[in-house]
């Protein structure tokens, strides 16, 4: 498919077209405002697959050890086996003996590499090692803040270890309530991690870990000042571990003037993942919405997640998707974290098939098995082109990415 794209022809048939697309790039900025429009010198070539050709075999990565080897304790592999995971994924096979080791370090990976996990079970470890332990894990959103603490229930169920999520958007009394337990882990937005410091809720001095999860989406969203008095309040004596798609100058710096001599772990071989195909669909004078509802309608659109580029562009979809009887929820700033968190709820138990959704969900969700992200507007930068098509095609599984153009 990478010479030619999908067209919308009559009565609901994709064609295909050679014709060459004009030169041209994404526009360059923060991630936020306007959407790239169809401009001149707009490249669409950009959204069709750039992956090695069809049918080279992917490479095959084997792993060094099994979790066994690491020399966890019995109900920590228990845990870990009925999480699901049967052998160590890259990040997990390099990154568990570092982090037993006691070792400050950044990981480089894309999304869906089970990163989240590689720094779990060996912070699990440490804990059963050392009750008195504390880690501080700190998420650019609280839909991933949420996750982790998800993901970390899962792996330590039946091991008496507890954790509080403090995120914004949600009344702050439940947060200052859960914090005045013993909390293992502490988990949160660095908005929010600062107010409770500054409210002397939170205390860090038995803190012994830290770990800041997509470091390069704090950065897009102006968390850099927030991060660092934060690392200033936590004790020096401790580990530091690093997770970013991508290292930028901001990052380095970060990384150099908080961690100690920290190894460096990057199992990213590409910003698309061979298991995600990339398309085009072009709705040329048809209305786009149409266009989309009709699409929908296909078998293999099991688990879709559409992104469009404002709040009340995203719930405008979602009622037409609606009243076209799909069965479609919405998920944007405008909406409450409950309200959020039921829409997501409701995609992830396959309540309703399709989720749309502003770059919010772009990071970060670990939701299982989407069949197909769709960009109805185009995405603003590369970065976050990647991003949100990294939604599908998480681990081994296979996904279609495909992106409406005129």
């Amino acid at each position: 498919m990478n010479s030619s794209y999908r067209t919308y022809g009559r009565g609901g048939r994709f064609s295909y077209s050679n014709e060459k697309p004009q030169r041209g790039g994404f526009r360059r900025g923060n991630g936020g405002g306007r959407g790239v429009g169809p401009k001149q010198g707009f490249n669409v070539s950009q959204y069709i697959n750039k992956n090695p050709a069809r049918g080279e075999a992917p490479e095959v990565y084997v792993p060094i050890h099994t979790f066994a080897d690491f020399g966890l304790r019995k109900e920590v592999i228990r845990q870990v086996e009925s999480s699901g995971f049967k052998e160590p994924t890259p990040i997990q096979d390099q990154i568990i003996p570092l982090v037993l080791l006691g070792r400050d370090v950044v990981g480089i990976a894309n999304t869906g590499t089970g990163k989240t996990a590689a720094f779990l079970i060996p912070l699990i470890e440490k804990t059963l090692e050392n009750p008195n332990m504390e880690t501080l894990i700190m998420a650019p959103t609280r839909e991933l803040a949420i996750q982790i603490e998800e993901e970390l229930r899962r792996l330590t169920r039946g091991l008496r270890m507890y954790s509080a999520v403090c995120v914004g958007g949600v009344g702050i009394g439940g947060q200052l309530h859960t914090l005045r337990r013993k909390n293992h882990f502490v988990i949160g937005t660095p908005g929010r991690l600062l107010d409770l410091i500054k409210r002397k809720a939170l205390r860090l001095q038995n803190v012994k870990a830290v770990v800041i999860d997509e470091a390069d989406r704090m950065l897009d969203m102006g968390f850099i000042n927030d991060m660092k008095m934060i690392l200033r309040e936590v004790p020096k004596e401790r580990q530091t571990l690093f997770f970013s798609a991508t290292i930028q100058t901001e990052i380095e710096s970060l990384i150099r003037n908080h961690s100690k001599n920290p190894a460096t772990v990057s199992v990213k071989k590409q910003d698309v993942p061979e298991n995600i195909e990339q398309d085009v669909v072009r709705f040329g004078s048809r209305d786009k919405v149409e266009v989309l509802s009709t699409l929908l309608l296909g078998e293999e659109f099991k688990r879709v997640l559409v992104f469009g580029r404002t709040k009340h562009g995203v719930e405008k979809l979602c009622k037409k998707l609606v009243h076209d009887r799909h069965r479609a929820e919405s998920i944007h700033g405008n909406k409450s974290h409950g309200q959020r968190q039921r829409a997501l709820q409701k995609f992830k138990d396959s309540e309703v098939r399709i989720l749309v959704a502003t770059d919010v969900a772009a990071r970060g969700l670990h939701i299982y098995n989407v069949s197909h992200v769709i960009n109805f507007d185009l995405p603003t930068t590369y970065e976050d082109y990647v991003h949100r098509i990294g939604r599908t095609g998480r681990g081994e599984l296979k996904g279609k990415a495909l992106t409406l153009v005129p």
